[in-house]
């Protein structure tokens, strides 16, 4: 028993530090992270891209989430300051917040990734439909949309004993628990992952389709080289391909441990466990949260390391230019 006891006070250091000693440091990169962002996709040589228009938007959602949800868990596993279980309907609001801005960043690089292959068709035609009025119709909208779509959770978020005189602010066990794991697993699990590939392969497709006929081009019978509809990309166009593709590959990297927790806690959620189970699951859980919070902060730093432009454009913000 005392053996026990140990290995669950072990347990809960490892969770206490990680948030206590991570979690700051989490915030104040992020923190940094989406204001530099937000600034250079703002700026007068991107803000004229309708791409830029998502990443700016998801500097936006990411930087209110740091500040509604990554803060207030850290808060919790670090420091045990739990305010939203002293008051249900700030519970709710936090539940819900998280649930719509967890939602939206995804959702803006999923609008990213379609216009990065409308911008990369060798068709004029497709590439004229990607415009600085579409994408923010496509922003405004998408954001009411998630707004509406998730306003159950206003009702169903509340307080639960997760372990033992251990409340947190979560979503209501049962039915609506089930639902709320399986609709993160289907959705940031399955769908947005698949989603990311296909339009990022997809524009991957269509730069080397582009790049193989402006080498190849077609000769006519005249001998004069035939117009094959083809468009050089810009530089600036494909260095957004490229953060595109970093910011895809990071979400897919740390986006996958949460969803699938999930679904084990939605599995398991009526067994009986021991102390030390509950202790463990509580450990991989809080574990997999600041594992899935990393991409939300570390968005202009993988953007320096991939994209020139980015690189000029952080290097101008810093010096005032």
């Amino acid at each position: 028993m005392s053996s026990d006891y140990d290995f669950i006070s072990k347990l809960l250091l490892i969770q206490k530090s990680l948030y206590q000693f991570g979690g700051p440091i989490l915030v104040v990169l992020g923190s940094v992270s989406c204001t530099l962002s937000l600034i250079v996709f703002t700026k007068k040589n991107l803000r004229k891209s309708p791409c830029s228009i998502y990443f700016a938007a998801m500097s936006i959602s990411n930087l209110v989430l740091i500040y509604i949800s990554v803060l207030i868990t850290i808060l919790q596993y670090g420091y045990n300051i739990v305010p939203a279980t002293y008051n249900l309907p700030f519970c709710r609001f936090t539940v819900y917040a998280t649930f719509v801005l967890d939602t939206l960043s995804p959702f803006y690089l999923i609008l990213a990734s379609i216009d990065r292959v409308l911008i990369t068709s060798s068709n004029a035609r497709t590439r004229q439909r990607s415009t600085f009025r579409l994408a923010l119709t496509c922003v405004i909208m998408g954001t009411l949309f998630w707004i509406i779509v998730h306003i159950h959770a206003l009702v169903f978020g509340g307080i639960i004993e997760e372990a033992p005189n251990y409340f947190i602010c979560y979503f209501q066990l049962g039915a609506y628990f089930m639902f709320t794991g399986y609709y993160t697993f289907i959705t940031q699990g399955i769908l947005v992952p698949f989603l990311l590939i296909m339009f990022g392969l997809w524009s991957i497709k269509n730069i080397r389709t582009m790049s193989q006929r402006r080498i190849a081009p077609v000769v006519s019978t005249t001998g004069i080289a035939a117009g094959n509809d083809s468009h050089p990309i810009q530089a600036k166009d494909r260095q957004l391909v490229l953060i595109l593709l970093i910011d895809i590959c990071v979400y897919m990297i740390f986006g996958w441990m949460f969803p699938i927790f999930l679904i084990y806690q939605q599995t398991t959620q009526y067994n009986v466990k021991s102390p030390v189970q509950s202790q463990i699951e509580i450990l991989i859980s809080t574990a997999s949260i600041f594992i899935y919070f990393i991409p939300t902060c570390i968005g202009c730093y993988t953007n320096i390391l991939v994209s020139k432009t980015f690189r000029n454009e952080v290097k101008n913000t810093l010096l005032c230019k």
